[in-house]
């Protein structure tokens, strides 16, 4: 075999090999950013270090006449919550779990109507019915699903609130709710307060 001909197939070999290394992490990319499953088994370090990537800070005019009482917009599309304060002093970015399905998800207006540090949970019917074997009551703490914060909506069972299993994060992952890391959902528990808008779209 000539040089010439042994340069070529080798680099013909390195080169279908990072071909094949790559392959992988671009179909997990599409599984995490696109409408499949994105129950994907990796480093979830990588997975919100990836959603983080494509978050983009937007303006609120767009979405409200206002700012006041302060605004939080939820992009269930790009998983990430924008917060403004009435001031606009204040903008927040965070990552966010949204539903699992299309059918769990809910769009439009609504408002903050309650705040409860360490709340309490309790599925709703349809989440017993779909899995019958979950507690009808779980209190604060470390196994609770709604983390260390809660923000309630005016819409029936739906919160913003934290989670203890951060892999969530970044993910379609919840039964309707939105979800944050539990340190980011006490800042926001922070800024705002009973009546400040959300838009979720």
């Amino acid at each position: 075999m000539s040089d010439s001909k042994f340069s070529l197939n080798r680099r013909g070999f390195v080169g279908g090999c990072a071909s094949l290394l790559a392959a992988p992490a671009i179909a997990q990319t599409a599984d995490v950013n696109g409408d499949e499953t994105v129950e994907v088994e990796r480093d979830i370090n990588e997975v919100v270090r990836r959603n983080i990537s494509s978050f983009r800070s937007l303006k609120w005019q767009p979405y409200f006449n206002s700012l006041k009482g302060g605004a939080v917009l939820v992009d269930t599309t790009s998983r990430a919550l924008h917060y403004w304060s009435e001031d606009e002093s204040i903008y927040k970015l965070y990552p966010t779990s949204v539903p699992l399905t299309e059918d769990l998800t809910r769009r439009g207006r609504t408002k903050i109507v309650r705040k409860v540090e360490g709340p309490s949970w309790r599925p709703t019917p349809s989440m017993l019915k779909r899995n019958p074997e979950w507690p009808k009551f779980v209190g604060p703490g470390p196994d609770n699903p709604l983390g260390t914060h809660a923000l309630y909506l005016s819409w029936t069972y739906y919160r913003i609130h934290g989670t203890h299993d951060t892999r969530k994060i970044g993910r379609r992952s919840s039964n309707g709710c939105i979800g944050l890391y539990n340190e980011q959902i006490a800042e926001l528990f922070s800024l705002t307060k009973v009546g400040t808008q959300v838009l979720l779209i």
